[in-house]
């Protein structure tokens, strides 16, 4: 049995100019060791697990950002559910050695994503503990046809949070709101939730697009924020309390955006 249920997601990984300058961001911040000698591509491990991937980016065209990766079974009917339900497939499934086969997709309002087959490499080690992936969320202005196409291709169940971070069913009509995906099969709802999306609202640039924001779980988010900026990097929005934590958004020294989060003491991570 794999070790990731169809459509959570199991990988990320980031897209930079200079691979060598990422280490060095990502070691002192997350604590993150690297191998060498893997060319454009380097498995990131914390605690000796393997958490993410920074890769040199080929094209200077490309976005320096990270990216989300979604677990499958069938990466060729994946890829079909994705055009038939409003999707563009950007890369076609191609196999990845022996380790997986890969896809990547936008959503109808143009969020990137990818899919991953899983032959050797089912995806993360650790994940939901501090140096390691913890959620996920599209921020996105086409919630009504997002929300649909994520519920056909991945079969995602909603669940609408008020500004409390409440579950309330109302919710979608009351304003843009927040929406919880849980896998198909689960009750709905925050213990059961893989990822999320939000509404980027008028107040935001128009020329801002859809994309997805993937967090790393810490120990200490303030302490995050800062060691960012001392590395070269960025506050996006400072340490603010959520109901499921203490998180900020951050840019590394290069321009890529994610975030952290601070689970409360009794959690061992995002939901």
């Amino acid at each position: 049995m794999a070790a990731f249920a169809r459509s959570a997601p199991c990988w990320v990984d980031v897209q930079l100019p200079d691979l060598e300058a990422g280490k060095r961001f990502y070691g002192e911040l997350f604590g993150w060791t690297f191998r060498a000698g893997e060319g454009r591509y380097a498995d990131a491990y914390s605690g000796g697990r393997l958490v993410a991937a920074l890769a040199a980016k080929q094209d200077g065209r490309m976005p320096t950002a990270w990216g989300i990766y979604f677990a499958t079974d069938d990466i060729v009917a994946s890829v079909a559910r994705i055009r038939e339900a409003g999707g563009q497939v950007i890369t076609e499934p191609v196999r990845a050695g022996r380790a997986g086969v890969l896809a990547q997709a936008a959503d109808p309002g143009g969020a990137v994503f990818g899919l991953w087959q899983a032959g050797d490499r089912e995806g993360f080690q650790k994940q939901n503990e501090p140096g390691s992936f913890c959620w996920t969320e599209v921020h996105t202005r086409q919630k009504d046809r997002v929300d649909a196409f994520y519920e056909e291709v991945f079969g995602f169940q909603g669940t609408e949070l008020d500004d409390s971070g409440t579950a309330e069913p109302g919710a979608a009509e009351s304003g843009p709101g927040f929406r919880m995906w849980s896998p198909a099969g689960t009750e709905p709802g925050p213990d059961t939730a893989v990822g999320g999306r939000s509404v980027i609202t008028d107040a935001f640039p128009a020329e801002m697009p859809s994309y997805f924001l993937s967090y790393f779980a810490v120990e200490d988010c303030n302490s995050a924020a800062g060691n960012a900026v001392r590395l070269g990097g960025r506050i996006s929005a400072p340490p603010f309390d959520i109901p499921y934590g203490r998180m900020a958004v951050l840019q590394d020294d290069q321009g890529a955006v994610f975030a952290v989060l601070q689970p409360p003491v009794s959690e061992k991570g995002a939901e």
